[in-house]
């Protein structure tokens, strides 16, 4: 067994999958965040585990806690492959109430609440991860960096313009990457050494040395606060001088710039899927050597109908710079710059410009669609438009600050 494999195999993953999801609502209205679907036929969760399939992690712990249902089915339906040897595993672990009679109340809530099973378990580091953002990572690297610093903890960290980093956790580190101050959301983010102009965010994924996490959490859940790793635990570990190193994101997106992505509310997770219709889009999902793993139901290839374009009433099916999914049925209606999931219907005389249209849904003829983002299984009546008239569109669904309508999962009239 080479040394990658050896501290590969003594570390524990866990995957925060727990958040309310609140500013994303209506589309965490009746699922958990990881389990919102990105790209069409992808959970943001699937980015996470297909990091830590092409990184070798076989010990993965996925804590959950609202609404988890569609999130549940989809890990066992698509990641039970991890199963496969006895020493490997995907869990599934929802609140145990065995350290506390409450739900879990953080992120570092979260862990100490599972740390009977870090003392079955026994590793040597603990990894924990979001299930929530886009990305591609290799963790063993970040893991080596660990051990390589004698780190208590380590943070993974990406460069921002400082001006954009205002909205995030900010360290400050020496020119050993050691970090000297941990600050949230700061007016004034601290540059990085010899870049003035550039700060490290935190990215949410940590790595523990298993002795030092237990003592951290266990002094942690005696304090009187909201037990999150990046409000209060890394603080206090820099407070007291414990070796807390920042680790530079290395990204496997192999682009110009460093590629990732927390789809925090409606805009972001908008952006970010209309950045896949790009004709060269920032976060390549077509890499053979780092593929995003997923489940979706069998399918039939998608299909495009009707080719009329003589008479008085041109009947066309077209997609234009669009993402088409398995199942999707494009029957002489028009899609431009748009993002369409399995099993969409989309019928004649109908456009669909910059949107995003998910699993099932049916959209009438002669609608007319533009912005907007259409939950599962929706219905939408023909002729009816969305996304033209703002004012009228919030006395019916949500309006992002961006001007993105969002209708309902099984919306129809």
């Amino acid at each position: 067994m080479s040394e990658h494999d050896k501290y590969l195999d003594k570390t524990l993953t866990f995957i925060m999958a727990g958040g309310h999801g609140t500013r994303l609502h209506p589309l965490t209205e009746e699922r958990a965040k990881p389990a919102v679907v990105f790209g069409g036929i992808y959970r943001l969760i699937d980015f996470t585990l297909s990091n830590c399939y092409h990184s070798g992690l076989r010990r993965l712990i996925v804590l959950t806690q609202y609404r988890s249902r569609s999130l549940h089915r989809h890990i066992l339906n698509g990641w039970s492959f991890f199963n496969t040897r006895p020493d490997e595993y995907i869990d599934i672990n929802p609140p145990q109430f065995r350290a506390s009679d409450s739900w879990y109340l953080g992120t570092a809530d979260a862990i100490y609440q599972n740390l009977f099973t870090i003392q079955d378990e026994n590793p040597d580091y603990v990894l924990v991860l979001a299930g929530d953002h886009i990305y591609k990572m290799n963790y063993g690297t970040f893991l080596k960096f660990h051990i390589e610093k004698n780190a208590d903890i380590s943070v993974c960290c990406v460069e921002f313009d400082s001006d954009k980093a205002t909205d995030f956790g900010v360290l400050h580190i020496d020119s050993d990457h050691r970090v000297i101050d941990f600050v949230e959301k700061p007016k004034n983010p601290p540059p990085i050494p010899g870049k003035p102009d550039k700060s490290l965010v935190s990215m949410g994924i940590y790595v523990f040395s298993t002795n030092k996490l237990q003592t951290v959490l266990k002094t942690d859940n005696k304090n009187d606060d909201k037990h999150d790793f990046g409000k209060n635990v890394i603080p206090d570990m820099i407070r007291k001088k414990m070796r807390v190193f920042a680790y530079p994101f290395v990204d496997e997106n192999h682009k110009d710039k460093p590629y990732w992505r927390d789809v925090g509310d409606i805009d972001a997770y908008y952006q970010a899927n209309m950045e896949l219709v790009e004709v060269d889009p920032l976060f390549n999902l077509y890499d053979k050597d780092w593929p995003v793993m997923t489940w979706h139901l069998p399918s039939p290839p998608a299909k495009t109908v009707f080719a009329d374009e003589t008479g008085p009433h041109i009947r066309v099916g077209k997609a234009l710079d669009s993402l088409l999914s398995p199942g999707c049925i494009i029957s002489g209606g028009i899609v431009k710059r748009s993002v369409i999931s399995p099993f969409v219907k989309v019928n004649s005389f109908c456009t669909i410009d910059d949107s995003i249209i998910m699993h099932g849904c049916n959209i009438g003829r002669n609608a007319k669609i533009k912005k907007t983002i259409i939950d599962k299984n929706a219905r939408i009546p023909d002729g009816y438009k969305i996304g033209y008239d703002l004012e009228e569109d919030r006395k019916k669904f949500v309006v992002s600050d961006g001007g993105v309508v969002v209708v309902p999962k099984n919306w129809h009239l």
